[in-house]
């Protein structure tokens, strides 16, 4: 009995399969670093930029496999599932991480006249805005369906008893911000996405997949660089950020995305279906949100 409470039980993803959509960077390459070494057994890390990923594989090539994809192509989506069921014949995990901020108006609304924000509001590329919700919304959907029949064999080889297969979507605290002057498509699109993953949880439960979302705060990532360029130190570090802007007074590292990616994917995470994990520090605490 007490074997039930031990961590290295309740936590393990050993023999796990997984893959991840921009996990060669950022969030995806801290939860690919995570599950890897934990015991993964295989994770194949999707992107648009090879030496990006040939750079993440190579911290652990026996287990890393970088695809150079487009994830807002279908035909890639289906020829790199095909290749996976050729070569694992399942997965366990799929994370659908891959994610564009998008354009702003570029102007404070308390600073200027309503003429001078319709007209910085018009100038945003139509295509720029479509381009966000394509990726950050489309591309997700189309993602969890390529990979349906291998997470459904991944039922058949579970990481752990009672374990499901899991689709994990990586949202956003902006999908739940009404802090002005940001970026109205990012915002959008994490809010549709987030929206999505509990209507896959609805959608796929007669199948066994289950589907979560994270909603992390700000993490050092390429998306977030301009958020965080202004930290008096290393941004993860206690102290880099005033309270009022960040209650932890720090971003998020790797060990926070670590420890949850791992809760999430292992025998801990099983009763999970249709949650979404806000992972933040206590930021959206502070701003007008609709959490």
């Amino acid at each position: 009995m007490t074997d039930l409470y031990q961590r290295n039980n309740l936590f393990s993803v050993d023999g796990l399969v997984a893959v991840i959509t921009g996990g060669g960077s950022g969030i995806g390459l801290m939860m690919t670093k995570a599950l890897a070494a934990n015991g993964a057994k295989k994770i194949y890390i999707i992107g648009r930029r090879k030496e990006v990923l040939e750079e993440a594989a190579s911290t652990n090539p026996s287990v890393i496999i970088p695809v150079v994809g487009d994830v807002t192509s279908k035909d890639t989506l289906k020829a790199i599932a095909s290749r996976i069921a050729s070569e694992t014949g399942y997965i366990n995990l799929l994370i659908c991480n891959s994610g564009a901020m998008g354009p702003s108006a570029g102007v404070n609304n308390r600073e200027v006249s309503i003429a001078e924000y319709a007209a910085a509001a018009m100038n945003q590329s139509w295509d720029a805005v479509t381009s966000t919700l394509d990726i950050n919304v489309t591309a997700v959907l189309f993602t969890a369906y390529a990979f349906l029949e291998l997470l459904d064999a991944g039922n058949k080889n579970p990481v752990a008893a009672k374990t499901k297969s899991q689709i994990l979507i990586t949202g956003s605290i902006a999908g739940f911000s009404k802090q002005p002057n940001q970026s109205m498509a990012y915002k959008a699109s994490k809010a549709a996405v987030m929206h999505l993953a509990k209507n896959l949880s609805s959608e796929l439960w007669p199948f066994d997949i289950r589907c979560n979302a994270l909603a992390p705060g700000l993490f050092p990532s390429d998306l977030a660089s301009s958020l965080i360029s202004n930290s008096k130190a290393d941004p993860r570090e206690e102290g880099s950020f005033e309270k009022s802007y960040i209650p932890a007074e720090r971003t998020g590292d790797e060990e926070d995305m670590a420890g949850t990616v791992l809760y999430i994917a292992s025998r801990a995470g099983a009763y999970l279906n249709g949650n979404i994990l806000m992972i933040d520090g206590g930021r959206l605490n502070i701003m007008p949100n609709s959490y």
